[in-house]
């Protein structure tokens, strides 16, 4: 007996089509699973037998084959293990395979047939919708298949369960995608930061345009707190980012319980994370924090204590918006369209340009330590500021700041003036800092004197064709958080604001 059941396999964030075909043929009593299968799919026939066992079904004393197609792809996972146990129970005759053709199945099995989680479940289901095909999950995943639309989806909690609908004698109803009402970022208000007015200034724009920021300041100064205060005034993910973002943490196994990302992603990996762990990759190259990150924040905190190695390998996904991860016979592309918020002290010590606390070996150690980031990397920043110690006296202040959801008001107003005028113009960038090549000289065209400034400070500062453009951008994003949808010439002021953000060299005696 032949039964055939459909299931999918991860190919970075693609979703590919696999049939688990299940032939049971006289011979010697054997289970043996081919197709390339991982560790984790090998050792699915033992969790298939004892499930089936735990239910009172045996083998049958004959050759069990499964054969995995197409055979030359790789199958990880042990989200086999339910496709698996339907084509055993399909070639035994205990359950029809005509009804278990219309359906994708995933789940891990346990010993006594209660279904697992499995990440990955998202994805597979928006898949299974594109094709037509109904899915089955465990119930644990039910939520999280729903948000793909309108498919039939099976989601029992024990293998029993399932049979027992199929078979008429149960019913499985369709598992409801869960929303939480209100739903508010949780991280600390820009209200509680005091003083660095500065700082809270260039964060402001680098929200309204989706910048990348650096910022510069000794030990204590508030740099980490101003950087967890980014995503409470960025603009909410739209239901279509949210989904993108949601398929992402799917394949991590990240997913909240509800089955959907619903606030912009925050990173913050520590400096002593690995390449593959920023990045991507592993034995299976899963996504990393870049990826994880995407459409949110990925936060750097210690800056030059980050291997060189491992901070080079961000410049192609900023750039670009999505990272390529490759392996000898594996390459998985991700997107990492990711707004970059660094952080850094002056020096090793911390105090560089405090007169009574600077180490001897000054100016030269700051030098030394900030040659740690190369040059292509800076030139990536769109905003470097300073963030110096804050004053007792600025601590002794009573009341709080502008609250986070004044700002966010703000950026959301800009935003708006920017998507507004991409539309009306056709432009592909919905946000100034994506904008490109001819589209950026669309929109922002520069007056006389401000093009004048420009090309001083270019050939004064020594500014590379991307860190132009960069500067550009930027007067762009200044000039939109006036209010102005149209795209007026930008003036002397915009660009001169903007030239104030660009880091300079520090040059060692």
């Amino acid at each position: 007996m032949l039964a055939t059941i459909k299931t999918v396999a991860f190919h970075g964030v693609d979703v590919l089509d696999v049939d688990v075909q299940v032939q049971i043929a006289n011979g010697l009593p054997a289970f043996t699973i081919v197709g390339l299968p991982d560790k984790a799919v090998g050792e699915s026939r033992e969790r298939v037998r004892a499930a089936l066992h735990a239910l009172g079904i045996a083998l049958p004393p004959k050759r069990v084959t499964i054969n995995m197609a197409p055979a030359d792809l790789s199958k990880e996972g042990s989200h086999f293990d339910l496709p698996i146990a339907l084509g055993v129970l399909a070639a035994m005759e205990i359950l029809p395979a005509e009804e278990l053709a219309n359906f994708v199945a995933l789940g891990e099995l346990s010993l006594d047939a209660s279904l697992r989680p499995i990440a990955g479940v998202l994805p597979a289901s928006m898949h299974a919708n594109k094709g037509g095909y109904g899915l089955i999950v465990p119930k644990s995943c039910g939520a999280e298949a729903a948000w793909a639309g309108d498919l039939d989806i099976l989601a029992p909690a024990h293998l029993l369960g399932l049979i027992n609908h199929i078979k008429g004698t149960q019913v499985l109803s369709r598992p409801e995608a869960k929303l939480k009402e209100g739903l508010k970022f949780s991280g600390p208000d820009l209200a509680h930061v005091k003083g660095q007015e500065t700082a809270k200034r260039a964060l402001e724009i680098a929200a309204s345009g989706a910048h990348n920021l650096l910022m510069i300041g000794p030990p204590g100064s508030g740099k980490s707190m101003l950087a967890s205060c980014l995503p409470g005034i960025l603009p909410p993910l739209s239901p279509a980012e949210a989904l993108e973002v949601s398929m992402i943490h799917s394949l991590a196994g990240h997913l909240p319980d509800d089955g959907l990302v619903k606030t912009r992603p925050y990173r913050d990996p520590h400096h002593s994370a690995s390449l593959p762990a920023l990045i991507g990759g592993g034995q299976r190259a899963k996504p990393g924090e870049v990826s994880l990150a995407h459409k949110g924040v990925l936060f750097l905190d210690e800056l030059p204590e980050f291997q060189r190695a491992t901070l080079e390998s961000l410049r192609q996904p900023i750039e670009s918006g999505e990272v390529l991860v490759s392996r000898v016979n594996y390459h998985a592309k991700y997107p990492a369209n990711v707004q970059l918020v660094a952080a850094m002290n002056p020096c090793r010590c911390g105090h560089l340009g405090t007169a009574d606390m600077e180490c001897t070996k000054a100016p030269r150690c700051g030098a030394d330590y900030q040659a740690k980031i190369s040059g292509p990397m800076f030139d990536r920043i769109d905003l470097s500021v300073d963030v110096p110690q804050v004053s007792i006296a600025d601590l002794q202040i009573r009341g709080e700041g502008e609250k986070s959801e004044e700002v966010a008001k703000r950026v959301v107003r800009a935003r708006n003036v920017q998507e507004e005028r991409a539309s009306q113009m056709g432009l592909s960038a919905k946000v100034n800092s994506e904008t490109q090549g001819e589209e950026l000289e669309k929109i922002a065209p520069l007056e006389s004197d401000a093009r004048d400034l420009l090309l001083q400070a270019a050939d004064k500062m020594k500014l590379s064709a991307r860190a132009y453009h960069r500067v550009i951008r930027l007067a762009r994003t200044i000039a939109d958080m006036e209010q102005k949808t149209s795209p007026e010439s930008l003036s002397k002021a915009h660009i001169a604001e903007a030239l104030s953000y660009r880091r300079a060299n520090l040059k060692s005696h």
